[in-house]
């Protein structure tokens, strides 16, 4: 029942915000509008109870509107009375004129993590005792329950729920059970990040900006110390005075400059030589790389790779490497390699569309050619929402569009089939978020049983396996899953070997448990996982907030466990929010909080800082904004400076390496042939600034999933830069610009002024529960429209510069969608599946609840459940234990 407003007579019915969230043939919800002011409950609540009565409900309840003290007209429709309050009431006087608290029942103090909460269900109970004249009867005993409705299983929900249903049996004689325990235990807040530790973005900042600070000073004693001794050399030999004066002086400054800065001065002519030589060598993980430091101009120059400053005076000097420094050292503002890896171009192919095979052909299209395969995979919406494909109408129509579907490990398997996931040169990204570690199950097995293929044909076991798969399917009756049509060029059918089995069936134990441990530790690749920013920009959430960032600890602490240390086990994005509409400076600010925001839980859960810092990555978006021009620069001087000096991590561990993508958002369906150039622009930024890899949008992705023509243009994009434009060639070309000095101290400080709101607020976690990001981002979208609109932003073919016919969207000739087939194909292959493995799944997925429950690692488990389950089938048994995502309002 929701109240009518007195001025316009409307009512917000806001429980139909939530219908969507009722999933249960035996609950039927009806939201109602007083449609008088100033009344809890409508003039025609009899009749329709009365008509839920001849409906044969079990039990019907009735919610008021809740306004004013004194409102208890509800208790005349009522058998039971139920009263929900907060703690913040005012003081314990106020409790007096609650009519409410005489004629309730049971009573649930709600939000019972705020401030007041144990003193409220003191004073609540204690007046709930006058009340009723209970003074025979502990205070302690009066059924009034502390919750936190906002929390997932809740302790004192669960108690309150158990008393309820007792309850209403001894009041009214129903036989409601309950299979819940009667033990009582007191609601209590699970916090993500301690209470303790709430204020780490509000510390960053502190560490950035007194690094900063400290910087200066040593650069100030430098310059200093370098005029002093350039002063004593000009002094005459008989100046004796003058010389005491000045090396007194010098002895000052000396004490005062810091051991990290003598070291930098002192080798400062070795690191200019070192540059100057023909070959620089560093190594990476025990392994030597040796590159030739000049390339040759077609007029013969020799154009160094590395540009270091010509500087004299020592202040510049160590404030440049204080501040800057050559890519690949600290504080990595430049880059964190000293060197572009060379023979691979930073590139990633997106690709996503139809059923596996579909995208498989694509994926193989796109990396023709190529000496490594960087494969980036977009899925639908109805595998990012967690859903199996199937006939129901808002299911059905998303299947394959707009990403490919993947529901299970065959499909995972035919997906990456004639990719070797264990070759140091093939690296996948997955952009996907909800259901994030289900994918990450399906993609390890797949790799696995790709090294179990390979072992197989190396020893010559292929008839005997293929017998046994048979043998498999002969006693379950049922069609083992095959790839649909032909292998597409360059795919040799690995992968599809062990279609519709695992590895594990068909190998000794001790011999895939070997391959299991090798593979794990070699496969390249990103998940997104990023659960935050689906909150604040995207929406593709699926579990409640706490339980998702549960599975994000547990996937990355069997990461730690499994020695996977090439696999990022999030991106940690900016892209989306900055899509949602964020303005640069809040993109990169709010992604950056987020990254500290895991790096908070994973240290609270016991993980080692170096253990898991360096499995962390990040993904931008790059507009066309002067602030995207340094976007790469300050979000790897914040992060190096915070690792180092506040987390004290190791160099790994500060190098925050991270994916652009060109902005989505700036692409328009009008003039869509302009697009390449903005394109170019924002991919130029991103070179610049030296990302560690690269995604060019095609110029129609803002009417279709691009055609194979505009992705190549879109490819040739970045592949002209890279290898035609000249000054790419040089892999610092921004520092000791004046403009980019200017602009990364001036969106540093904006970031770091950011933190400090969102540290006021909470921190992420307490900024997201009054919706700070999701705000702010809706602001600077429509600030952003509305400029767009006036014309006071230009933009060439949309609000000005238009052609003679107005430049009127295009339509493409080819839109590409799913066909009938291949969703037919998806629903069938899904049926076969869970009717081969009916027997194993629902005992794997009781196991998979029971580990939650216990607060054990769910990843261990659902390596072992993906490869029996479809995505469909885990993600319900998750939601029971871990609850379904429900947005703030």
């Amino acid at each position: 029942m929701d109240p009518s407003k007195r001025k316009t007579g409307g009512a917000l019915l806001g429980d139909r915000i939530r219908m969507n969230a009722i999933n249960n043939n035996r609950v039927f919800l009806r939201s109602m509008a007083t449609r008088e002011s100033n009344l809890s409950l409508a003039r025609y609540v009899r009749e329709t109870v009365n008509a839920f009565k001849i409906s044969g409900f079990d039990l019907i309840i009735l919610e008021t509107s809740g306004i004013g003290q004194s409102d208890t007209a509800v208790v005349d429709h009522s058998d039971m009375c139920l009263y929900v309050m907060t703690p913040e009431y005012g003081a314990p006087s106020q409790l007096e004129k609650i009519d409410m608290l005489e004629y309730a029942d049971i009573i649930a103090i709600n939000k019972f993590d705020k401030r007041g909460g144990m003193d409220a269900l003191r004073d609540v109970k204690k007046q709930f005792q006058r009340n009723h004249r209970l003074f025979d009867q502990p205070y302690e005993n009066m059924p009034v329950y502390g919750t936190i409705a906002s929390q997932f299983n809740d302790a004192g929900v669960n108690v309150f729920y158990t008393a309820l249903i007792a309850k209403l049996n001894e009041k009214l004689g129903t036989g409601f059970c309950c299979t819940g325990s009667s033990a009582y235990e007191m609601s209590e807040r699970i916090y993500i990040i301690p209470p303790q530790r709430v204020r780490y973005l509000a510390e960053i900042s502190e560490t950035v900006r007194s690094y900063n600070n400290w910087a200066q000073q040593q650069a100030d004693v430098a310059q200093q110390l370098y005029a002093a001794n350039l002063s004593l050399s000009m002094l005459n030999e008989d100046d004796t005075s003058g010389k005491e004066t000045l090396k007194a002086k010098i002895k000052e400054l000396e004490e005062k400059l810091d051991g990290v800065s003598k070291k930098l001065l002192d080798s400062w002519e070795q690191k200019v030589k070192a540059y100057k030589d023909e070959y620089y060598s560093y190594k990476v993980r025990d392994k030597e790389i040796k590159i030739k430091t000049h390339t040759k101009t077609l007029s013969h120059l020799d154009i160094p790779k590395i540009s270091l400053p010509k500087y004299k005076a020592w202040g510049d000097i160590l404030k440049w490497n204080l501040k800057e420094n050559v890519p690949g050292e600290f504080p990595y503002v430049a880059g964190v390699f000293p060197f572009k890896r060379e023979g691979e171009d930073p590139t990633r192919m997106f690709a996503g569309e139809g059923g596996p095979e579909r995208t498989n052909k694509r994926f193989h299209y796109l990396s023709k050619g190529m000496p490594a395969k960087r494969l980036s995979t977009a899925f639908d919406s109805v595998t990012l929402y967690g859903n199996d494909p199937g006939m129901r109408p808002d299911i059905y129509g998303k299947i394959g569009n707009s990403g490919v579907s993947i529901c299970c490990l065959d499909d995972a398997k035919k997906l990456y089939s004639g990719f070797n996931l264990s070759d140091p040169a093939t690296s996948v990204s997955m952009t996907i978020n909800g259901p994030a570690s289900i994918m990450v199950g399906y993609f390890m097995n797949t790799a696995i049983d790709q090294q179990c293929e390979l072992y197989i044909k190396e020893h010559g076991l292929e008839k005997e396996v293929n017998d046994k798969i048979e043998a498999i399917y002969r006693e379950k009756g049922t069609q083992r899953p095959a790839y649909q049509g032909e292998l597409p060029e360059g795919n040799n059918g690995l992968g599809l070997m062990l279609l519709g089995v695992t590895g594990d069936q068909v190998l000794p134990a001790d011999v895939y448990q070997k391959i299991k441990e090798c593979t794990l530790a070699t496969v390249r690749g990103t998940v997104q996982a990023d659960i935050l920013k689906e909150d604040q920009g995207q929406n593709t959430c699926i579990f409640s907030t706490d339980f998702s960032l549960k599975l994000m600890g547990d996937v990355q602490e069997y990461f730690i466990n499994s020695n996977v240390r090439n696999f990022y086990s999030v991106s940690i994005s900016g892209y989306h929010i900055a899509e949602a509409g964020a303005n640069p400076i809040s993109q990169l600010a709010f992604t950056l909080a987020n990254g500290f925001t895991y790096v908070e839980y994973y240290l609270s859960r016991g993980m080692d800082i170096d253990k898991f810092a360096p499995n962390l990555s990040f993904f931008f978006s790059n507009g066309i904004d002067i602030e995207f021009s340094v976007i790469g620069r300050v979000a790897r001087g914040i992060w190096s400076k915070a690792m180092k000096n506040k987390y004290k991590g190791n160099s790994r561990s500060q190098q925050l390496k991270y994916h652009i993508q060109t902005s989505g958002r700036s692409l328009h369906a009008q003039e869509i042939g302009f697009n390449d150039i903005r394109t170019t622009l924002q991919a130029l930024y991103a070179i610049y600034d030296n990302c560690n890899s690269l995604h060019t949008n095609a110029y129609d992705e803002a009417i279709t999933t691009p055609t194979e023509e505009s992705v190549r243009r879109a490819m040739a994009i970045q592949m002209i830069i890279n290898h035609e434009l000249g000054l790419a060639k040089n892999q610092n070309p921004m520092q000791g610009s004046f403009i980019i000095e200017e602009l990364t101290e001036l969106v540093e400080e904006a970031v770091l002024a950011e933190f400090d709101r969102i540290s006021e607020r909470g921190g992420v976690l307490g900024a997201m529960e009054t919706a700070y990001q999701r705000s702010k981002i809706q602001d600077e979208s429509l600030y952003y429209e509305h400029l767009k609109h006036t014309g006071e932003l230009p933009i060439m073919g949309v609000n000005t510069f238009l052609s003679s016919d107005g430049s009127p969207t295009v339509i493409q000739g080819e839109v590409i969608r799913s066909t009938e087939q291949e969703k037919q194909y998806q629903i069938n292959m899904l049926e076969q599946l869970h009717k081969t493995h009916a027997d194993k799944a629902h005992v794997l997925l009781a196991e998979l609840k029971k580990t939650a429950l216990n607060n054990k690692n769910i990843f261990e488990q659902l390596m072992e459940v993906s490869k029996f389950c479809s995505i469909g089938q885990i993600t319900q048994a998750l939601y029971e234990v871990g609850g379904q995502y429900r947005r703030n309002m």
